[in-house]
């Protein structure tokens, strides 16, 4: 057990600005690299020294009002998760586990469904999230009478892994007026029977049709995860994701698309107290009429919220088939997925964002979606030239080596999430072909000069930075196979670096986040173990102990 004491008669909160900090019997990390130091010094929230035990000490004057001594492991910066997904994480932890490791076969997931629903209030919406329908025993989605099993007087809605939408039961079907004659969104689809009947599944922006009259609508703008639920409900989603991220050792996110919904959801917890990670925020781009008439910036919030930017969507997920294929699918040359927009819309409204000076976030996953994405940002720069943007490109699944060079050439940043391919590398091969062992190319950004930035775009995977690295040195899925050859591959070093320096690099927060150094906020964790010492597979055995935000304590291990 660690020993931790306050200084008699220190009468100052922890938030005070001059409250003091040493950490001491652990070595303390520069992420990614072998340099340790021997102890931490934190005033006021902030690294004063990260040195010798004595220079620490003498750093803080004498005066130590807290003091950390641990008993080994490593003091490591605190992980930045740069697209996630907080408040529906959250949500999604409340609703029925539907993971391929609980539910194998459509029989069990009705079966669980059922159970849950036994206890609910009557006219309570039963829903569940994580299926993966190639990982399904029939090898399929479900469909609305499979869901009708389950209850005929109450919604029923099953969330795939993937975000992107699901199935929904015939009650539902009803409820939300969608027959034969509806006819499927811009940038979405609705499923459908031979026969032309809705067979439940609606997919990106199809999902606007769930959240009722009154709810967020998004259009085209992106998958609709934004049900409307009572604030005290939404609180609760996102004090559950905190604390699940804290547990991984995780201080900073951003969440990559924000609606009205997470935008109050986040201001209230700011506002009670309870938002203990930090969090920048990239609105959904339906809202950036809004952002712009109101003059929201980069940077515009403090250092616990912040909207730092704007989230586009290009084209759909590999998970759920959605991606962008001109050509087709390998499993099916019929099938080409889909676009958000169309590329002279999407260029337009990138150019809006970048002239007003908002960073942008675009979700592409195909060769030719990632392509789309490049050329609206090369013609924004031409139309209005503005350094240092750090235009992001969320997941980038499958670029070209092509792509990375122009990516290189024009500041653009890879925002990946290696346990995508460790989860979903197989259903991918499966879908596109050979073109899938390039799933997640980290290795080759790095060769060519693109910095490197990991994430887990929870719920689509859980908040495990380790993890996520691991996935990347190893390149490994679930089912055991390895995807491409060793180029492809990111060191354990350069993974730990892509997942708090890079990151805090691509939320514009390098200078405040993602290292341990002299002005930094005090953010950190403390492992049980080096990452440096043990192999790559042996990365997910390592413990967090303890997840500090600010020089103050935000969660402990249990019995710590």
């Amino acid at each position: 057990m660690p020993e931790h004491s306050d200084s008699p008669g220190s009468a100052e909160s922890p938030e005070s600005p001059d409250r003091t900090l040493l950490v001491t019997g652990a070595p303390v990390a520069a992420a990614g690299t072998p340099v340790r130091a021997e102890a931490l010094a934190v005033r006021g929230g902030r690294v004063v020294h990260v040195g010798t035990a004595a220079d620490a000490r003498a750093a803080l004057a004498g005066r130590v009002d807290e003091e950390l001594h641990l008993d080994g492991g490593l003091v490591h910066p605190g992980f930045v998760d740069a697209h996630c997904h907080p408040v529906m994480y959250g949500q999604a932890l409340a609703w029925v586990d539907l993971r391929p490791e609980r539910v194998p076969d459509l029989d069990t997931l009705v079966a669980v469904l059922r159970e849950a629903a036994r206890d609910l209030p009557a006219g309570v919406p039963v829903r569940g999230f994580g299926y993966e329908h190639r990982r399904l025993a029939e090898g399929r989605h479900p469909d609305c009478h499979d869901l009708d099993r389950v209850a005929v007087d109450r919604e029923v809605y099953v969330m795939n892994a993937s975000g992107h939408g699901g199935v929904v039961n015939s009650h539902t079907l009803r409820a939300c007026g969608i027959t034969a004659g509806t006819p499927s969104p811009e940038g979405g689809s609705i499923g459908r029977f031979d026969n032309g009947e809705p067979d439940g599944q609606l997919w990106d922006a199809a999902c606007d049709l769930l959240t009722g009259p009154a709810g967020v609508k998004i259009g085209n703008h992106g998958p609709n995860f934004h049900l409307s639920e009572p604030d005290a409900i939404m609180a609760d989603h996102l004090l559950r994701a905190q604390e699940v991220f804290l547990a991984a050792g995780v201080t900073t996110v951003g969440d990559a698309q924000v609606s009205r919904r997470e935008m109050e959801t986040y201001l209230r917890a700011h506002a009670d107290g309870t938002l203990r990670m930090r969090v920048s925020a990239y609105l959904t781009s339906a809202l950036l009429d809004t952002a712009l008439d109101l003059g929201v910036v980069r940077g515009f919030g403090d250092d616990r919220f912040r909207v730092q930017g704007v989230k586009f969507y290009a084209d759909g997920t590999l998970g759920g088939w959605t991606a962008y294929f001109p050509e087709g699918y390998a499993a099916d040359c019929c099938h080409h997925g889909q676009l958000y927009h169309s590329a002279e819309e999407y260029a337009d409204i990138v150019r809006r964002a970048h002239a007003a000076g908002l960073q942008t976030a675009t979700h592409a996953q195909s060769p030719f979606a990632i392509g789309m994405v490049l050329d609206a940002i090369e013609k924004a720069q031409a139309d209005r030239a503005r350094d240092d943007m750090r235009h992001r490109i969320e997941h980038c699944g499958l670029p070209t080596d092509e792509q990375i060079a122009r990516m290189a050439d024009l500041g653009v940043v890879p925002v990946m999430q290696p346990q995508h391919h460790l989860r979903t590398g197989d259903g991918t091969l499966t879908a596109v072909g050979d073109l899938g062992h390039r799933y997640n190319p980290a290795g080759r950004c790095a060769d060519l000069g693109v910095p490197v930035v990991f994430s887990s775009d929870a719920p689509v995977a859980p908040p495990a930075p380790l993890e996520a690295v691991a996935a990347a040195a190893t390149r490994r899925t679930v089912l055991g196979t390895v995807l491409g050859d060793e180029s492809l591959r990111l060191s354990v070093g350069a993974g730990l670096h892509a997942h708090t320096g890079a990151a805090a690099a691509a939320l514009h927060r390098e200078h405040a986040v993602g290292a341990l150094a002299p002005g930094m906020l005090a953010d950190f964790t403390v492992l049980d173990a080096d990452p440096l010492t043990v192999s790559a597979d042996a990365l997910t055995g390592i413990r967090v102990r303890e997840t500090w935000i600010g020089g103050s304590r935000a969660w402990a291990a249990p019995g710590r």
